[in-house]
């Protein structure tokens, strides 16, 4: 532990919106789950937070490792224990961290007791995804990290053809917008997201274990997108060559997976998918 942190307490806690629990990994000494209604929403280890337990987390990183060197000005839609900008503050030192979190209770409980202090350039904008984005400045990041989930679920408002033309006025146009979704069989929100970013952005891809990519079971999958190039094949080498052996698809093969599906748009009746009850406890968000 740093000096002067305490040692985080497991348990239940209240926040703004509901509870969650704090649960010590029993295979790491400084790692911790924070947990919603039974949904693991983060882990941090608090001595190597360049250890991604998640296997979805260690996707968005093989992006966020192929970006230029360098420290990166970054925007997270979405908090909960701030592992990403911990692993970036950890892997890019300089770099800044804007974190758009709605829980202000939730803030405050990472803060004291998984030692949020100890990531550098990091400030707080207590608000909803929306709201949150729209203070930050035009053309200011390099890097968004779009990972905002109310229990098992993406907001829908996070995902419309408005909201993403929002998030592509705040990065820089070489800037890398990453997002974790989750989804099932037939994977019907992922093709409607997917029509949804590619309508704001030239270059994407989309990231998954294979099972999940072909909607076999429910799971995580990652978009990234930009308005330049990706990088492509080395992106593809680090998928498939990582524990999760995930697939990477662009270009015709994306176009055939959104294979005509709509764009969402505000007030489309749309709702995201909500995992069976089997899938708890597997790393889940």
């Amino acid at each position: 532990m740093a000096r002067g942190q305490r040692e985080p307490m497991p348990g239940q806690y209240p926040v703004t919106f509901g509870e969650v629990e704090l649960l010590r990994d029993l295979d790491r000494q400084d790692g911790w789950v924070l947990s919603k209604d039974g949904v693991p929403q983060s882990y941090v280890d608090l001595q190597d937070p360049t250890f991604l337990e998640f296997e979805y987390v260690r996707l968005m990183a093989d992006v966020i490792d192929l970006l230029d060197e360098g420290p990166l000005s970054c925007v997270h839609v979405g908090g909960g224990a701030c592992t990403i900008p911990r692993y970036v503050a950890a892997t890019r030192p300089g770099s800044r961290h804007i974190v758009i979190e709605p829980d202000g209770l939730l803030v405050n409980l990472v803060r004291e007791q998984l030692d949020l202090r100890s990531v550098p350039k990091l400030k707080m904008i207590i608000a909803g995804g929306r709201e949150g984005t729209a203070k930050v400045w035009d053309s200011s990041a390099d890097l968004v990290v779009l990972d905002a989930f109310t229990g098992a679920t993406m907001p829908v408002e996070l995902a419309t053809v408005e909201y993403l033309g929002d998030v592509a006025r705040v990065l820089r146009p070489s800037g890398t917008l990453l997002i974790n979704l989750a989804d099932g069989k037939g994977l019907a929100f992922a093709r409607r997201l997917l029509a949804t970013v590619t309508g704001a952005f030239r270059h994407v891809a989309l990231l998954a274990e294979p099972g999940v990519m072909r909607g076999r079971r429910f799971g995580n999958l990652i978009v990234a997108a930009s308005r330049a190039e990706l990088p492509l094949d080395p992106l593809t080498r680090r998928a498939a060559g990582g524990l999760t052996q995930a697939r990477c698809v662009y270009g015709e093969a994306l176009e055939n997976f959104v294979a005509g599906a709509a764009p969402i748009k505000d007030g489309d009746a749309v709702l995201a998918p909500v995992p069976p009850p089997a899938v708890f406890g597997q790393g889940l968000r």
